[in-house]
């Protein structure tokens, strides 16, 4: 169980709501009433906590596991131990995360405003806010209702931020204009300078950038990314995109719905992405690009061509899968001749 030092668990839940709000099918009839108390990994669940199947390299724990109520695959049903009862979804991972969401639900937070906290007089704060120790809201900032705003965390002039959105400790947010339910992790740099100069011999030539940062609802940003304003045109992150720690993303980027950027992606600037592309940790994607909705590039790969929609690249220079493949197991072989 989670440690309840820092994690509060609701519930407990019967199976009837379990089932219910998990969106999943029970294998076979169980007590509607039965309850369950708590998620727990395979390994350490006992028969009043709920877990999950998600990847065929557990299956021995899952065989092993005690768990008296476990989501899984309906392939995966037949490996089930004697008494557990099973929840099938085709996507047990989203299922569980339903039912983990039950029992460990995001609290609003507790208005307050912090003696230490500083907030400009024309700055607007909205009902149910709380205000942390050395946090800085400056002038005319716009908060929405239920937001929080971590310790020494620093509000520009003018930035706005929607309804239900936390802004980590030592967070910056500048130049920026926040949906509805958007969390910045800290440490997080919203909205500095883009990366803009003329190069010449007699000295590098600021270019000011004058443009913002537009951030959709449901967006998360993780600890120590930083996400740069534009330099003309907007920065633009679209409705529910994920982005992890130490990502940096320049100035005029793009990026469509849904998209998944992995930690230490750098996205140079003007790079367009549509809808749901995923970019795996350590890529690198040079500026002026345009990556197709849906699109997969793999960790570490060195993008510089445009890549179409649904496309799944690696490597670097990155190419398409099947062929960065190929060239490794060339490689490979060549290799071992030498040896």
């Amino acid at each position: 169980m989670a440690d309840p030092r820092f994690f509060t668990v609701a519930g407990p839940f019967t199976l009837a709501a379990l089932t219910e709000l998990s969106g999943a099918k029970l294998s076979t009839a169980g007590d509607a009433a039965r309850l369950f108390r708590d998620v727990s990994p395979l390994e350490t669940a006992g028969a009043d906590n709920v877990s999950f199947l998600d990847n065929k390299k557990y299956v021995a724990a899952f065989q092993a596991s005690k768990a008296g109520l476990c989501v899984v695959a309906p392939e995966m049903a037949d490996k089930a131990p004697d008494g557990m009862i099973l929840l099938l979804a085709a996507d047990p991972y989203r299922a569980y995360a339903r039912i983990a969401q039950a029992f460990y639900p995001i609290a609003s937070p507790e208005a307050w405003v912090a003696p230490t906290a500083w907030v400009d007089p024309s700055a607007k704060i909205g009902d149910g806010c709380r205000i942390e120790p050395g946090a800085v809201i400056w002038a005319n900032a716009e908060i929405g209702a239920r937001c929080r705003i971590g310790a020494n965390a620093v509000i520009g002039d003018g930035v706005v931020i929607g309804d239900d959105s936390v802004i980590g400790a030592t967070a910056t947010v500048s130049h920026a204009l926040l949906g509805r339910k958007v969390t910045i992790y800290p440490g997080a740099r919203i909205g500095q300078d883009g990366f803009g100069f003329a190069m010449g011999p007699e000295g590098h030539l600021k270019v000011p950038q004058l443009g913002r940062v537009i951030i959709g609802n449901g967006v998360e940003i993780g600890a120590n990314a930083t996400i740069d304003r534009g330099a003309g045109p907007d920065t633009v992150i679209g409705d529910g995109c994920m982005i992890d720690n130490l990502v940096q993303i320049g100035h005029n980027v793009q990026l469509g719905r849904g998209c998944v950027i992995v930690a230490q992606v750098g996205i140079s600037g003007s790079t367009r992405m549509g809808d749901f592309v995923a970019a795996g940790g350590q890529a690198g994607i040079t500026g002026h690009l345009k990556i197709g909705s849906g699109a997969r590039i793999a960790a570490q790969s060195g993008v510089m061509r445009d890549i179409g929609p649904g496309e799944t690249v690696g490597g670097a220079p990155a190419v398409p899968m099947a062929d960065w493949l190929r060239q490794s197991a060339i490689l490979g072989k060549m290799a071992r001749k030498k040896s």
